[in-house]
Order: C-alpha cells, then structure tokens, then sequence
C-alpha cells in the first residue's frame, strides 16, 4: 500500500529551501516558515485555495520564493529556542492564513507521545485526503536523523511494507524515505508532533 501526494519543483529543488534565505537567522531557524510556504503553494496548487501565495504559481521561482518567506517570517519568525511546539507553528500559520481571507482551513496538533499505532492511523488519513503534514521532531537518539533535529520538514506520502510504514519527507529541497516508527520513536521525553489540516 501506497501513496504519494503531487508535489511542486524550483528550478531543480523539490519545494523551497532554507539555504536560499539571505537572512541568517531565517537560513539557520526558518525551516518552519519553508514548510508553511510550501503549504501554501501546494494548498493553491492542488487543493483549489486562493489568495495564499502572492507570485504566480505557474511559474515558481527562486526569487519569488524567497520573497514569500519575508511574508511569512513576520508569523514564523526564528527564535533563539526555534518553533519549538505545535501551539507556536499553528498560531503563526493560522494568522497568515486568516489575513489573507482563509478562514476555513483548521490547524489540529497531533503530539509527538502519541502511539504508532494511532499515528499510523492519522498519517494515513491525511495523505489519501490531499493533505502534505509538518512534522517537527525536536531532539533524536538516531544519528541518521542528526540533520532533522530541532526541524520541521513535510511529510507527503507513505508506503506500508511488510508491517512497517515508511513515509516521504521533503526538506532541504529533496524527498527522502524514513522508516516512520524509528522517525517518531525519538528516545526523547521533549517531543514534537504533527500539524493536521482539516
């Protein structure tokens, strides 16, 4: 069983990345901001919003992108602890999308203790409905996963194979495929979690 969501290129890049970002906080702590301008691209793209994404998005480019993220910073801004928390990532995304007239779309926390099983359950849901995920993990006893510390990135498809459930995740302008229960399983009492679209 799988599935992948359509997703958007910049030049070579699969979605935007943080390396791009001329200001260096935004380059070092702007993954939250990243991941809410993809969503808002891909929301335009493929789920029929408007009024999200102020270039055209027909036509993404490397430069309107990094323009859309100064929009987005003032939200999503970086701090010296990060977007360390689901509440933090959903009340800057929520007031970008309620100023640009989008009042109908809901952001829901799925915390990072909840078990696999559920979360399986969640991931899946989401994905066979159109919907890309955030995903923040904060700390991990993995140190394959040493680049997605303290990172939000977007998770946009999963495949279930022999028991175990391995998921798509986009960040740093590339997809890479994880083994979810290892993803979620960070060893760690401080957790992150997912964001739901609903």
């Amino acid at each position: 069983m799988k599935n992948e969501l359509p997703y958007f290129k910049i030049g070579e890049s699969y979605g935007g990345q943080q390396e791009w970002l001329p200001k260096y906080m935004m380059r070092i702590g702007g993954c939250g901001a990243v991941t809410a301008c993809d969503c808002s691209i891909y929301f335009e793209l493929y789920k029929n919003f408007s009024g999200l994404y102020p270039f055209d998005k027909n036509n993404l480019t490397r430069e309107d992108y990094v323009k859309f993220t100064d929009v987005m910073e003032p939200y999503l801004h970086p701090r010296w602890s990060g977007i360390n928390t689901l509440k933090i990532y959903i009340d800057g995304f929520t007031k970008f999308l309620e100023d640009r007239g989008e009042k109908n779309l809901k952001l829901l926390p799925w915390a990072g203790e909840q078990d696999f099983e559920a979360t399986h359950m969640v991931l899946k849901y989401q994905i066979d409905n159109g919907w890309p995920i955030p995903c923040l993990v904060l700390n991990h006893k993995n140190p394959q996963l040493e680049d997605y510390v303290w990172h939000w990135f977007l998770l946009t498809g999963y495949e279930f194979i022999d028991e175990k459930v391995f998921v798509k995740v986009v960040s740093y302008g590339v997809a890479r495929w994880f083994n979810f229960d290892i993803l979620w399983d960070t060893g760690f009492s401080q957790k992150g979690g997912l964001i739901i679209f609903s």
